[in-house]
């Protein structure tokens, strides 16, 4: 992506009060920002998993439209951010490369409900983590980083069409980089998670 300008985070620490911890995974395809969205909403300073890029990854990693990344996360990155005094969000960013997907599964485990990020330059990437979300039966919210150099802009709409989402999935605009921005889809991902939670209860 470009350059941005982007509020710096808060560094604060975890309030007395904070009785709620949520397990958030961030997934989407090598590239899409999942470790920028993490570290710019993190309230601490990230732990992160991210090597430099070799010649080795040459014709293993696709790396075509990212030109200017050089390092990639080969584990996962975690951040935590504090939605309000009670609530509080650990968040697991997944590794984006093929050859790392099987530590998806775990990341899963005891997750409350997920991030898919979504590169249009590189759409079809962000199939597998939906299909593996579904498989689990994870609730997700989709979030469209838009990349400086992305000249498709493709609506929303066209974006649900390409990736067969349900209505009822939340699909939004972000900028990874920004933590407004990035606050606002984990903000659209709790009330999403509240939203089913309601309708469970209202289901006799």
């Amino acid at each position: 992506m470009g350059s941005a300008t982007s509020e710096l985070p808060v560094r604060t620490p975890l309030a007395d009060a904070a009785e709620t911890g949520l397990k958030i995974v961030v997934v989407g395809g090598f590239g899409v920002g999942k470790t920028t969205l993490v570290r710019s909403v993190s309230e601490i300073r990230p732990l992160n998993t991210e090597e430099v890029m070799t010649q080795a990854g040459i014709g293993v990693d696709e790396t075509a439209g990212l030109t200017t990344k050089t390092t990639t996360t080969v584990a996962f990155d975690f951040g935590r951010i504090s939605l309000n005094q009670r609530m509080v969000l650990y968040l697991f960013g997944a590794p984006g490369q093929e050859r790392f997907w099987f530590l998806w599964d775990r990341l899963f485990s005891g997750t409350l409900g997920a991030v898919v990020l979504v590169d249009t330059r590189r759409m079809s990437e962000s199939w597998y983590a939906i299909d593996r979300l579904e498989h689990h039966q994870t609730p997700f919210v989709v979030a469209v980083n838009r990349f400086d150099d992305d000249v498709s802009a493709f609506s929303l709409t066209e974006i649900r069409q390409a990736l067969s989402l349900p209505d009822h999935i939340p699909l939004i605009d972000c900028d990874a980089r920004v933590r407004s921005s990035g606050k606002n889809v984990l903000i659209t991902l709790v009330d999403h998670l509240y939203e089913l939670a309601m309708a469970r209860e209202m289901t006799p």
